[in-house]
C-alpha cells in the first residue's frame, strides 16, 4: 500500500523518572532528510534515533522533536569525603590532648566543616534513557506510518479513479481515428470531383492518399503504450515498497505518449480527447508528488 510523504504521529511515555514526548511531522521532498531538535544534555542519542527514522521512511522531509522532562528526577547524591574528616579529626584529637579540652564532637559538627560532604546531582543512565526513548520513538513512528496509510489510501482512490477515465478516453481516440480517415477520403473525393467537375476520378489515388494519411494519423502504438503504461500504474499502487520515484517517471511517460496522440489528431473531437487526457494526468502528477 502506497504511503503519503507528509504525515504527523506522537506518543509519550516515561523512563526511569524523565516524562519523555515525542512527535514527528513530515513534508514532501526528493530524499530523506531528517532532523532531531532533542535537548542538548541527550545529543549523544540523535544518532540512533536518525538511524531508527531511516528504517521507517525512505523519503521526505522530516522532523523529529523530543522533549525530556527531567523536574522529577531532582535525585543528589552526598558523599563524605573521607581523607578530610580524617584530618579534621585527627587535628580536634591534638587540639583536645594539647589543651586539654574535652572534644564533645559530634557528626553534625563534622558535616558543617568544609569539604566534608561532597553534593552531586545523580547521573543518567544513558543506555536506559536510549532503550526507552527508542521505544516511544517506535510508537510514534507507527501513529506517524498510520496516518500516512490512511493518506496514502486517499491518493490511491483517487488516481484509480482518474486512470479509469483516461483508459476510457484512450478507448475513444482508437473509435475516433479510423473515422478520421473515413471522413478524410470523403473530403478528399468532394474536392477531386469538384476540381475535375464530376468527371472520372482515379480511385487508386484517393485510396493511396487515404492510406497515406491513415499511416500519419494512426494512434495504435499511442494507445497501446497508454493501456501498458496504465497497467503499469495499477501494479505501481499495490506495491508495498515506496514507488514514488517510478510513478513520477512513469507519469512522463503517460504525457510522451499524450502529447505525440495529440499531435496526431487533426479535428476537433481527437483534440478533445487529448486535453481531457492530459488534464487527468496532470492531476495524476500533482498526486504522485506526495507519494512517498
Amino acid at each position: 500500500m502506497i504511503k503519503s510523504m507528509t504525515g504527523y504521529g506522537s506518543a509519550s511515555g516515561s523512563s526511569d523518572k524523565f516524562e519523555i514526548t515525542v512527535e514527528l511531522k513530515s513534508v514532501n521532498n526528493r530524499f530523506l532528510d531528517c532532523s532531531v531538535k532533542l535537548p542538548r544534555l541527550y545529543v549523544s542519542l540523535e544518532e540512533g534515533i536518525k538511524a531508527q527514522v531511516q528504517r521507517h521512511i525512505s523519503r521526505g522531509k522530516v522532523d523529529v522533536f523530543i522533549s525530556v522532562d527531567a523536574s522529577n528526577a531532582g535525585d543528589v547524591l552526598i558523599d563524605v569525603n573521607d581523607p578530610v574528616a580524617d584530618a579534621y579529626i585527627a587535628a580536634l584529637r591534638a587540639i583536645s590532648q594539647r589543651y586539654s579540652l574535652p572534644l564533645g564532637t559530634t557528626a553534625y559538627d563534622m558535616a558543617r566543616f568544609q569539604d566534608v560532604l561532597t553534593v552531586k546531582k545523580a547521573e543518567t543512565d544513558m543506555e536506559r534513557l536510549g532503550a526507552d526513548l527508542s521505544g516511544i520513538v517506535e510508537r510514534a513512528l507507527e501513529d506517524f506510518d498510520a496516518m500516512r496509510t490512511r493518506e496514502g489510501a486517499r491518493m490511491r482512490d483517487d488516481i484509480l479513479t482518474r486512470a479509469a477515465e483516461i483508459e476510457r478516453l484512450v478507448a475513444a481516440a482508437e473509435e475516433r481515428s479510423p473515422r478520421t480517415v473515413a471522413e478524410y477520403r470523403e473530403r478528399l473525393t468532394r474536392r477531386i470531383m469538384d476540381v475535375l467537375e464530376n468527371s472520372n476520378i482515379d480511385e487508386s489515388r484517393i485510396l493511396t492518399e487515404a492510406a497515406i494519411f491513415a499511416d500519419k494519423v494512426s494512434v495504435a502504438e499511442e494507445t497501446v503504450r497508454l493501456r501498458s503504461h496504465l497497467s503499469a500504474l495499477r501494479e505501481l499502487l499495490e506495491s508495498s515498497v515506496p514507488v514514488g520515484r517510478k510513478l513520477d517517471f512513469l507519469v512522463q511517460e503517460f504525457n510522451r505518449e499524450a502529447n505525440t496522440l495529440g499531435s496526431k489528431g487533426n479535428d476537433v473531437e481527437m483534440a478533445r480527447i487529448t486535453v481531457d487526457m492530459k488534464s487527468e494526468i496532470e492531476k495524476i502528477r500533482e498526486q504522485i508528488q506526495n507519494i512517498e
